[in-house]
């Protein structure tokens, strides 16, 4: 075992670990943050997203070790208090939450598309979402989330 601490949703977490506890595991099991799903524990389905340092990673392929020293958000740290991130409210907005299995996911994947392009293109958004399983096949209203959500906040921005 082997205190770790991580750095989640901007709240500081210690805990004994043991050296294989996933990033996923410590997550769900240790902090209590269930945002972030299991579907299929191979990195196949990338339901288990996170931010890692600001990139999106698949949380049960990576050791919670390795996670330390770098800021972890999950789907429960994206809104602000009451208020939903665009991309959040967008996905509502366009019925992209179906069984809501993938949403997590799909939210920090358009999260981070969103930080670092505005104005994407439909195979940006494509690809953005592509490495995520929806199991309803409802990929088509979650490109329109992300797209509305994009437009929301050029205008927010632009004002």
């Amino acid at each position: 075992m082997k205190i770790l601490t991580l750095t989640i949703n901007d709240v500081s977490h210690s805990k004994a670990v043991p050296p294989t506890m996933t990033l996923l595991d410590f997550l769900r099991d240790e902090v209590g943050l269930t945002g972030t799903k299991n579907g299929c524990d191979s990195g196949e389905c990338g339901c288990c997203t996170v931010m890692v340092g600001g990139k999106p990673m698949l949380s049960c392929l990576m050791l919670a070790l390795d996670a330390e020293g770098h800021d972890i958000t999950t789907i429960e740290g994206i809104a602000k208090g009451n208020d939903l991130h665009p991309v959040q409210e967008a996905m509502v907005e366009k019925g992209a939450i179906q069984c809501g299995y993938c949403t997590p996911a799909m939210v920090i994947n358009g999260v981070h598309l969103l930080d670092n392009n505005d104005s994407p293109t439909d195979d940006e958004v494509k690809e953005c979402i592509s490495a995520t399983v929806c199991r309803c096949t409802g990929y088509n209203s979650i490109e329109r989330a992300i797209h509305s959500a994009a437009e929301k906040m050029r205008e927010k921005q632009h004002g």
